[in-house]
């Protein structure tokens, strides 16, 4: 048992070292949105969504390439997801004064657009399976560059929608002197630097966990790894719910969430070429998730806001997902 507890304590370093390098880089983004003058709505759409969704991008790239782990990156990626989607909306409303105000820009089109890019990467796991079948249990096949790219594409068109609403919107704006700007910048970089070096902890951590219990990666990288890879995205919402700015707050969890299922999953594809995936493996994970974002999309969307007694909903159902997960 020398060596859990060994892993147990690297994991837990891991989170410790993500959780720095995620409180730095949710200031400097934050810093950095208001110097170029960003809507708040972009700064938590695409700033401090891509920035914080650094541990996941990190752990599928770290597991695909160094470990041959892809089904682990899947794994971190969809249980982050429903982390994002259940616990950090829930959180942000208990924590808020008030029920958490979620807003038609909210409702109408990044939760649109996060729900279309559930179903282009279901989609993507199913032409895998029917164009570049493999052999081996259950139904297998291969995500190539092309299906990864395509939806490298898809993010690229959420890009220029964000852009647009840069483009049409004046935001107020903090202008930083140019040694200021360079530090944000620096601060930004040193704080996802931070974020590579706990991930690779975490995934070691997992990897070494499922080999002792005789239980999959993958199972470790649904519960453990994604909760602890979604620290960034819960600090960052979280405190944008307490100082009542509910459109940062969910945009980041909504922006961060197209952000893994787009970039973070075909990241280690385009990487390391040609990879497989187990569509019975993924397939109930990826329908949980498709209810939760119904489930968030129904309850922001009735008197555009989530209530303490919608939050509470949320969480028992997140740790009804944990459970099922010990059962299978």
């Amino acid at each position: 048992m020398a060596s859990v507890a060994l892993l147990l304590g690297i994991g837990i370093v891991g989170t410790a070292i993500v959780w720095a390098g995620s409180s730095a880089l949710e200031r400097a983004s934050g810093r950095l949105g208001r110097h170029y003058g960003l809507p708040r709505l972009v700064q938590g759409t695409l700033i401090a969504a891509v920035g914080s969704s650094a541990p996941e991008i990190a752990s599928t790239v770290i597991a695909t390439i160094r470990y041959g782990e892809f089904e682990l990156g899947v794994g971190v990626i969809v249980g982050s997801a429903v982390f994002n989607i259940l616990v950090i909306p829930a959180l942000s409303a208990l924590l808020a004064d008030g029920p958490l105000d979620t807003g038609r820009d909210v409702v109408y089109k990044e939760a649109q657009f996060y729900m279309l890019s559930v179903a282009a990467l279901f989609l993507i796991f199913a032409l895998a399976v029917i164009y570049y079948p493999t052999e081996g249990a259950g139904l297998r096949g291969n995500v190539t560059r092309p299906l990864a790219l395509s939806l490298l594409l898809l993010y690229a068109l959420y890009v220029f929608v964000q852009y647009l609403d840069v483009s049409d919107a004046n935001a107020p704006s903090t202008t930083l002197d140019r040694r200021s700007l360079l530090v944000e910048w620096g601060v930004m970089l040193g704080g996802v630097a931070l974020i590579i070096v706990g991930v690779e902890a975490l995934v070691f951590s997992a990897i070494g966990l499922g080999d002792a219990f005789g239980t999959p990666s993958f199972l470790w990288g649904l519960t453990v790894v994604a909760a602890a890879t979604s620290l960034p995205d819960a600090l960052i919402s979280v405190a944008a719910a307490r100082i009542d700015e509910p459109a940062v707050s969910l945009g980041n969890v909504l922006g961060s969430n197209v952000f893994d299922l787009l970039v973070a999953i075909p990241a280690g594809v385009i990487l390391a070429g040609a990879t497989p995936v187990s569509f019975t493996a993924a397939v109930p994970m990826m329908a949980f998730l498709v209810v939760a974002t119904i489930i968030l999309f129904a309850f922001a969307r009735t008197g555009m806001e989530i209530s303490n007694h919608e939050a509470v909903t949320m969480l028992v159902l997140y740790g009804a997902f944990v459970g099922w997960l010990l059962l299978e």
